[in-house]
């Protein structure tokens, strides 16, 4: 189970977006992420010491070994939780539900932005290639834990089987997908 810091660590939108540039572009200094996500260097230093308070991210070593400049990895790849996860506490209950809540709203809006045209239109290629995929079934509790399982193992070895030797040309995509219980 994910601790409550982490989530809630996280899930504050300047974070998020370390959060994600470092797992796209691997270590990175304190100046290159503030001008990356239009930030000041000092905001971006505090929201670093928050997530490595947390444990999402760590110092790394300079690749040039300047030890003047200061440079931050991901400590980890990715998060699964639930709300639920929290139930006997209160207090962590409400702080995972917020996170929960502005996790969708991050998804929502990345979503909105593409379609709105928000974001630079990429070739026809790039276009076509974007999809959307949904279905309304039947399925029980464990069925659908299953399919989370397998979405997220899907997802993770197709990640790690690109080929980023191979010269093809690669843009940051987010993927993302949703099971619930529902009426139609």
């Amino acid at each position: 189970m994910e601790e409550i810091q982490a989530i809630t660590a996280v899930h504050h939108p300047v974070r998020r977006r370390i959060f994600d540039y470092l797992g796209l572009y691997g270590a990175s200094q304190v100046t290159t992420l503030a001008r990356a996500l239009d930030q000041q260097v000092g905001s971006i230093s505090h929201h670093l010491r928050m997530l490595e308070r947390a444990g999402i991210v760590e110092r790394a070593d300079a690749p040039d070994s300047d030890k003047r400049t200061s440079w931050w990895q991901p400590a980890r790849r990715s998060f699964s939780w639930s709300a639920d996860d929290f139930d006997d506490s209160p207090s962590n209950a409400l702080l995972a539900r917020e996170a929960e809540r502005t996790n969708i709203s991050t998804q929502l809006q990345r979503l909105k932005s593409w379609h709105s045209g928000k974001q630079q239109r990429p070739e026809p290629e790039w276009s076509r290639a974007a999809f959307s995929t949904d279905t309304l079934t039947w399925a029980s509790a464990a069925e659908l834990t299953q399919l989370s399982d397998a979405l997220r193992d899907t997802i993770d070895a197709w990640r790690t089987a690109i080929d980023r030797e191979d010269g093809a040309e690669r843009r940051p995509v987010f993927v993302f997908a949703h099971g619930f219980p529902t009426t139609p």
